[in-house]
């Protein structure tokens, strides 16, 4: 009877066809974020938005919670291992970060500029990376992540400097950006073993409370009538799309790959949206645009093909050094 291989016998081939379908699933996940914001606006206020998308979700995530932490008996009522770092978490993600990009837009920053500022991530991810996390972030990858910024800012070119906003407003996706990273970098550092669904209620049930109760205070959560579809379809767009597949395929991707290869992928998720907005909206798609989003995969294509270079080498060396027999 032959066994099935392990983990660390699985063929490199097959983990990289894993890691490139799971990749392409978030980057799909990830940019419906920018479709479902469009959507939502165009019937209520960002605070209200932003509320509603998380609180439908609260029942479920409490749900999954009484599953998976059972208490033991004569045990204490302590908070389990590893939830103060998922409410630290989500904070950074579902609060900070998401406020921060759909707020900018809201006082006036353009949306290309929002996106420039926004894929800054992957080379501050990779910087902090080599400092805080000891990966190795080789010069192939810098020059992908440069790359890759290049080709966005061509992207969004033609939004560049749109918008009047005050000065103060161009801080927002800024500080929102350096909270999905130093998010990404706690994960990366402790990884949490307690199963992704909990992890993702967890943020879940944080961000409703802190948008709730904000949207309370400034009497911005208002109950739609259940007749308008478009808001419920939004929220529905942001529940299935955003929160429940961007979010979960993230942190997939992020324990299978690197913080600075999670962060690269960023970079295709603007054109990835520009796509879906010409799909759905009938935008536009000038030749500048099409060179940019060229440019990103070129800068991708350059991180992940040292990547994939890297892990072949050291399946070979592994190899190398097994005893035979």
């Amino acid at each position: 009877m032959t066994t099935p291989p392990s983990t660390e016998q699985r063929s490199p081939t097959t983990t990289s066809w894993v890691v490139a379908g799971l990749s392409a699933a978030f980057i799909i996940a990830w940019s419906s974020g920018f479709i479902g914001s469009r959507l939502g606006t165009q019937t209520s206020t960002t605070l209200n938005l932003l509320s509603w998308r998380l609180v439908v979700l609260c029942p479920v995530a409490v749900i999954i919670l009484s599953v998976t932490t059972k208490p033991k008996p004569n045990t204490s009522r302590r908070m389990p291992a590893g939830w103060k770092q998922q409410v630290l978490v989500g904070l950074l993600t579902q609060v900070i970060s998401t406020w921060g990009a759909v707020a900018a837009i809201e006082y006036g920053v353009g949306v290309g500029t929002a996106a420039v500022i926004a894929a800054l991530q992957p080379m501050i991810t990779g910087a902090f990376a080599s400092l805080v996390l000891k990966e190795s972030v080789k010069k192939q990858e810098w020059l992908g992540l440069g790359v890759g910024l290049v080709g966005v800012a061509l992207a969004v070119s033609g939004d560049l400097g749109a918008g009047m906003a005050p000065w103060w407003a161009y801080l927002l996706p800024f500080f929102g950006m350096l909270a999905l990273v130093a998010a990404t970098l706690i994960e990366a550092r402790r990884p949490s073993q307690r199963p992704i669904a909990e992890r993702l209620s967890i943020q879940v049930l944080v961000g409703a409370i802190v948008f709730g109760a904000v949207a309370v205070f400034t009497g911005q959560f208002v109950g739609p009538h259940l007749s308008e579809s478009l808001f419920w379809m939004t929220v529905a767009w942001y529940v299935v799309f955003s929160i429940t597949g961007g979010y979960t395929l993230y942190w997939v991707v992020l324990r299978r790959t690197s913080a600075t290869r999670v962060g690269a992928l960023i970079y295709l998720t603007p054109p990835t949206a520009a796509v879906w907005a010409w799909l759905m909206f009938g935008d536009t798609l000038n030749g500048i645009t099409v060179i940019g989003f060229a440019v990103v995969a070129l800068g991708v294509g350059l991180v992940f093909l040292h990547s994939s270079r890297t892990a072949n080498t050291d399946v070979e060396q592994t190899r190398g050094k097994a005893p035979v027999g």
